[in-house]
C-alpha cells in the first residue's frame, strides 16, 4: 500500500459515470448484508430493547467515518484508505496502526461470517461448518475466484428478502407484543454503547461510497448525499428489523440465540419459512467472507511491501499474479479464529479493530484545512470520540484483544525505525 500524492495524478482517471442513484446503491448494497443476521443477538445481550437505540448512535458514527474519509479520499485519490492518509498527515506509526486495526479487524470480521453460516446452516455443528466455509472459500480465492459485482447484487436481493420475511413473520406470523419491548431501554448508558459498537458491525461497507470520488459525477456534491441517503435507508430498514425481531421474541429471545433472525421467524405461525431466513444468511454471510478473504489478503500484501520482516507475505504466484501466501496465511489464522472464539467474540473483536481503524482516519480529516476540503469540524470530532467510546466499551476480551494488537503494531514500527 503505497501513498499516493496530492500533485501527481493517477495516470488513468475512470469515467464519471455514477449518479446519485448509482452511489446510493452502491453505498447501500455495501452494507446489507451478513451483519445484520447476527449482530442482533450480542447487542440485545448487552442492551436490551436499548439496542434501538445504539442502532441509532451506530449510524452517527458511521456517518461521521464515512464523511471524512470522502474527503481524504477527494485529497489523497490512491488505494490504500486510512493507511495512506495517516501516512501523510499523522506519520508512520498510525499508518501503521491503521494497516494493522484493519486487517485484524477484518480477519476477525471472517471469523464472524463464517461463524454466522455455520449458526444457521447447523446450528449444533456451526464450529466445523464455518472451519468448512472457509477452508472452501480460501480455495476459490486460490483459484482466482473473484466476486462480481453481479454476485454483490444478488446478494443484496437474496438478504432483502430474508428480511422481508422476518418482518412479516413478526407480524403477521401472530407473535408481535409490545410488551416483549419492555422494560425500556432495558439497560444503562454503558451497555446502550457497547451495543452501538457491536451493531456497527452490520454497517460494515459504508465507506464504499467514500471511494467512488473518480466514478461520480459532482463528487463534491453527491458523494456527501449519498453517503447521507445510504445510511438513512439501511437504518430505517434495520430499525424495521430490530423492532420487528424485539416485538416477536424480545430481547432475553434476540441474546439466546447465534441465529436471531431465524428464531423471530420459527417463534409464530410463519415458522415454515424458517428455511428461507437460513438461505437468505448463509448467502449473504458467504459472500461476504469470500469478499472479506479476499480483501484482507490484499491489504497483507500492501503493507507487507512497506515492512521487511514479512515482505515474504508479498510475493505473488508467477502464473495467476495473485497472493496465494497471504491468502492461505488468513485462510489459516481465521480457522484459528473460528476454532477458538464465539460469535460475540468474533463481533467484538472485529470492531474494535475497524473502530480503530475510522478513528485515525477522523483525525486525519481533523488535519485538513479548508482549502483541503476539511469537511464540518464537528463531523471529524464527533466520529474520532464515537470511535473511540464504542471501541472502549466493547466486551472486555475484545478491548484487551484489541490493545495487544494496538502495542504489537506499536513495536512493530518502533524496531522498523530502530532498524
Amino acid at each position: 500500500m503505497h501513498p499516493g500524492s496530492d500533485l501527481t495524478p493517477a495516470p488513468q482517471a475512470m469515467v464519471r459515470r455514477l449518479g446519485l442513484r448509482d452511489a446510493v446503491v452502491v453505498g447501500m448494497s455495501a452494507m446489507i448484508g451478513a451483519g445484520i443476521f447476527s449482530a442482533f443477538a450480542p447487542a440485545a445481550a448487552a442492551a436490551g430493547s436499548g439496542l434501538l437505540i445504539g442502532l441509532a448512535i451506530a449510524a452517527v458514527v458511521a456517518y461521521c467515518n464515512a464523511t471524512s474519509s470522502a474527503r481524504l479520499a477527494a485529497r489523497y485519490p490512491t488505494s490504500g484508505g486510512t493507511y495512506v492518509y495517516a501516512r501523510h498527515r499523522l506519520g508512520e506509526l498510525w499508518a501503521g496502526q491503521a494497516g494493522w486495526a484493519f486487517i485484524v479487524g477484518k480477519t476477525a470480521s471472517c471469523a464472524a461470517m463464517a461463524l454466522t453460516v455455520g449458526s444457521y446452516v447447523a446450528p449444533g455443528h456451526a464450529r466445523p461448518v464455518a472451519v468448512l466455509a472457509v477452508v472452501a472459500l480460501t480455495a476459490l480465492g486460490w483459484a482466482g475466484v473473484q466476486r462480481s459485482t453481479q454476485l454483490s447484487t444478488v446478494i443484496v436481493v437474496v438478504s432483502l428478502a430474508a428480511l422481508a420475511v422476518v418482518v412479516l413473520a413478526s407480524f403477521r406470523g401472530g407473535t408481535a407484543d409490545p410488551t416483549n419491548l419492555q422494560p425500556f431501554p432495558g439497560s444503562d448508558a454503558v451497555g446502550i454503547l457497547q451495543s452501538a459498537g457491536l451493531l456497527f458491525f452490520a454497517f460494515a461497507g459504508y465507506a464504499r461510497v467514500a471511494t467512488l470520488g473518480e466514478e461520480v459525477r459532482d463528487p463534491t456534491r453527491t458523494i456527501p448525499r449519498a453517503i447521507s441517503i445510504a445510511l438513512l435507508v439501511v437504518l430505517v430498514v434495520y430499525g424495521v428489523v430490530g423492532l420487528s425481531a424485539l416485538l416477536a421474541i424480545g430481547a432475553h429471545g434476540l441474546a439466546a440465540t447465534p441465529a436471531p433472525l431465524q428464531a423471530v421467524v420459527e417463534a409464530g405461525s410463519w415458522a415454515a419459512w424458517s428455511p428461507a431466513v437460513q438461505v437468505g444468511a448463509a448467502t449473504a454471510s458467504l459472500g461476504a467472507l469470500l469478499a472479506l478473504l479476499l480483501g484482507v489478503s490484499r491489504t497483507v500484501v500492501a503493507v507487507a511491501r512497506d515492512r521487511p520482516p514479512i515482505a515474504r507475505l508479498a510475493r505473488l504466484h508467477a502464473r495467476t499474479r495473485t497472493p496465494r501466501t497471504a491468502e492461505v496465511t488468513i485462510g489459516i489464522v481465521v480457522v484459528a479464529l473460528v476454532s477458538t472464539l464465539d460469535l460475540r467474540g468474533a463481533i467484538g473483536f472485529s470492531s474494535f479493530g475497524v473502530l480503530v481503524y475510522y478513528a485515525i482516519a477522523n483525525a486525519s480529516a481533523l488535519t485538513l484545512s479548508r482549502d483541503e476540503g476539511r469537511p464540518p469540524r464537528l463531523i471529524p470530532v464527533v466520529g474520532l470520540v464515537g470511535c473511540l467510546v464504542l471501541a472502549c466499551t466493547l466486551p472486555l476480551g475484545a478491548v484487551l484483544a484489541g490493545l495487544v494488537v494496538v502495542l504489537l503494531a506499536t513495536l512493530e514500527w518502533a524496531v522498523g525505525r530502530r532498524r
